[in-house]
């Protein structure tokens, strides 16, 4: 029973870390008119877009109001940065712990950085809402909303250390949940009494699971072979092959497309009356679907393969066989395994990316050719991240017991 009990305080930590933060997000700041400040709120798309990853924190502007948002871009850019500098794609191949440990270092001093400029960004834009705006009330918004991303990038690494599952994902799994009794109100469905109705929101529901399933933990094996596997001959048809998923970007290339076409509604509100003629052109993107789909569906394209090109390099892919003494069977090592891997890596996000567009319009599409309006704007982009975290989080827990009773085993 020693893994249960180790299991059982693992998740007793991620409860634990988990509830506190949630609570913070309801701890106010000072000096704002929340109420006129929530009315305000109601149409605003990119703050209702902001809110599903804050738990409601920009709504309220709480302590913990940014959440792991900043911590979240400071690690994109960093990957961004590793990719783009030698020296730091250097420190982090050939450094080991200590590399690791450098880039991780990195990531917290930018997600400081970001968190100022975010603040300053929030203390500018709340001014009409603040009983006494000035510059004591800027350095203790900055003060205070500063401190508290850090606190949530700490709380993050804790659960990743001593709890269950990656922290970022399960504080950002947390705010969704959270959300989802505050949307349901905003969900219409005409005729629930009917049974068909009734039906066709079920078959719905369980197809756009399913999808998301399907997203998530689909992947295409690349089949590699050994020196010792070519000089055993009995052992030819256990190969071994590197999995590679269909959308490895998993749902952040929604969420930076879905962020993106959102933005345009914010520039409409800030655009003054002098500049007419640039808003009819934004609320014709707004507000043309066929305009609309075609630029949605070229960023999600677009997200694809830019987190593609982070996460996988076929250079280093082909670089490790070498060293490992492994080949791809009948494709030479060195350019060619580059080729052939590049080849698969961009059909895999090419498909990967359309059925993110799929899933993501699924809804709109039902809503316009049925009587049917559930789960509209960022509805189905949550459910792909709690599908994608819950998939995630429950393989950890399973690695973790198999890894406790074969150390039982053994003893």
């Amino acid at each position: 029973m020693e893994h249960t009990s180790k299991l059982t305080i693992k998740a007793i930590n991620t409860v634990t870390i988990l509830f506190i933060s949630r609570i913070g997000i309801f701890i106010p700041i000072p000096g704002i008119d929340n109420q006129a400040f929530s009315s305000h709120l109601v149409e605003n798309k990119i703050i209702n877009f902001l809110n599903i990853f804050s738990g409601g924190g920009f709504s309220t502007i709480g302590i913990f109001s940014l959440g792991i948002i900043p911590y979240i871009n400071s690690s994109i850019i960093t990957k961004l940065l590793v990719k783009l500098i030698p020296q730091l794609e250097e420190i982090q191949k050939n450094d080991g712990e200590i590399g690791r440990q450098k880039i991780i270092k990195i990531t917290r001093y930018l997600t400081v950085i970001w968190a100022i400029i975010q603040s300053l960004s929030i203390s500018l834009w709340i001014k009409p809402y603040t009983f006494s705006w000035n510059n004591y009330f800027i350095l203790d918004l900055v003060i205070i909303l500063t401190t508290g991303s850090i606190i949530m990038m700490w709380f993050s690494e804790l659960i990743t250390e001593y709890g269950i599952g990656n922290g970022a994902s399960l504080i950002i799994f947390q705010n969704i949940i959270s959300n989802i009794p505050r949307n349901i109100s905003n969900y219409s469905i005409k005729n629930a009494h009917s049974i068909l109705t009734i039906t066709s929101i079920s078959i719905l529901c369980i197809v756009i699971l399913m999808t998301n399933i399907l997203i998530q933990d689909s992947k295409r094996k690349v089949n590699i072979i050994s020196a010792k596997q070519l000089g055993q001959l009995n052992n030819l048809g256990e190969q071994n092959y590197i999995p590679l998923k269909l959308n490895q970007g998993g749902v952040m290339p929604i969420v930076f497309a879905s962020a993106v076409i959102a933005s345009p509604q914010y520039i409409v509100y800030a655009i003054n009356n002098n500049n007419q003629w640039i808003k009819p052109i934004i609320k014709l993107i707004l507000t043309n679907n066929t305009i609309y789909l075609f630029i949605y569906s070229i960023l999600i394209v677009i997200f694809s393969y830019f987190y593609s090109s982070i996460i996988l390099n076929p250079e280093d892919i082909s670089e490790n066989l070498q060293k490992m003494g492994a080949s791809i069977p009948n494709i030479r090592p060195g350019q060619e395994t580059i080729k052939y891997l590049q080849r698969i890596i961009n059909k895999l996000t090419l498909i990967g990316s359309l059925f993110l567009f799929f899933i993501a319009q699924l809804p709109f599409i039902v809503s316009k050719t049925t009587q049917l309006s559930i789960f509209q704007g960022l509805g189905t982009t949550s459910l792909l991240i709690l599908v994608g975290v819950a998939i995630d989080t429950a393989k950890q827990i399973q690695i973790y017991i198999i890894s406790e009773q074969y150390d039982n085993m053994m003893e």
